[in-house]
């Protein structure tokens, strides 16, 4: 069976933002926060991230992050996506600015030629060329779909929609899911296999301050999260990305960007154990455990 294994994977670039940079900073944030003893390892839907073999940590990736670099360290992105891929893992990567995800989905193209992508933010990144660049953060989307990477785009949380970027909605055949239209459980029931990806700022800056782009009117985290367990397709990668320690105020970001990792692992790792259960696979490494079934007593304990 496809995905067994879940895969962490940093991947730090930044250099394609186009305000402030520092999102490159945050993996380790990231993981420095999901590891906190402030909390413990489960999940809301009842998964124990703390077993043994729940997930492994691939760490981060040697990016050069430099402009002269960027193709370079976008083909090195593809290459590390294809290798998990072909071990029959399913990865959810940490960023970075958003400019990783086109090369992310270049290396998924190759082996899911049906993807959905559903794709959480304040802006669709939609853009054809931002200050020059067709591979800013603001373009990921529209390099995806005109490499036709993805069969489906479907957009939640958008609030900051121009006339360039309805054009290009048009022209790709976009689905989005404007803020004021939320909430849209109902929406997210796509079959298939999804890949997720989730821009921080999606979410008010009220609740994660720490990001480059701060747009006021945005999602809660219930409100992110209620979205996520919505989708009931199957979610074989996923990247978190835009969180910029930088920006951050007393690590906040860092623990939503955390709960928000948490939560897409827990889903991921339920489905493959229903999807195992179904079909009476034995042995697995991952499972969804029992409560007092964790290894890791002292967290289990936290509140």
């Amino acid at each position: 069976m496809r995905g067994n294994v879940l895969t962490l994977l940093g991947i730090p670039l930044d250099v394609n933002s186009s305000y402030l940079r520092g999102s490159a900073g945050a993996p380790p944030k990231i993981r420095e926060a999901l590891r906190s003893d402030a909390s413990n390892q489960w999940t809301e839907l009842g998964v124990d991230l703390g077993a043994a073999n729940a997930f492994a940590d691939a760490g981060d990736l040697k990016l050069a992050n430099s402009l002269e670099k960027v193709s370079d360290d976008f083909a090195e992105i593809e290459r590390a996506v294809g290798a998990i891929l072909e071990k029959g893992a399913r990865p959810l990567f940490l960023g970075g600015d958003h400019s990783i995800t086109y090369p992310i989905l270049k290396g998924f193209a190759r082996h899911y030629a049906e993807l959905t992508i559903i794709h959480f933010d304040a802006h669709p990144d939609l853009y054809e060329e931002l200050e020059g660049s067709r591979v800013s953060h603001a373009c990921p989307f529209a390099r995806i779909m005109e490499e036709r990477l993805a069969k489906r785009l479907v957009q939640v949380g958008i609030r900051t929609m121009n006339g360039h970027q309805r054009r290009q909605v048009e022209r790709f055949g976009v689905e989005v899911i404007e803020m004021s239209a939320l909430p849209a459980h109902d929406r997210l029931k796509i079959g298939g296999p999804i890949y997720v990806s989730f821009d921080m700022d999606v979410l008010d800056p009220a609740f994660a301050p720490g990001i480059s782009h701060r747009e006021p009117g945005g999602m809660s985290v219930r409100e992110a999260i209620a979205h996520l367990h919505a989708i009931n397709g199957t979610m074989v990668g996923a990247d978190v990305v835009e969180y910029n320690p930088e920006q951050d105020v007393a690590g906040m970001t860092a623990i939503v960007a955390a709960k928000i990792v948490k939560e897409i692992l827990g889903k991921m790792i339920r489905e493959a154990s229903q999807a195992r259960d179904f079909c009476g696979a034995k042995g697995a490494p991952l499972r969804a455990a029992r409560p007092g079934s964790s290894t890791r007593k002292k967290r289990a304990r936290s509140e």
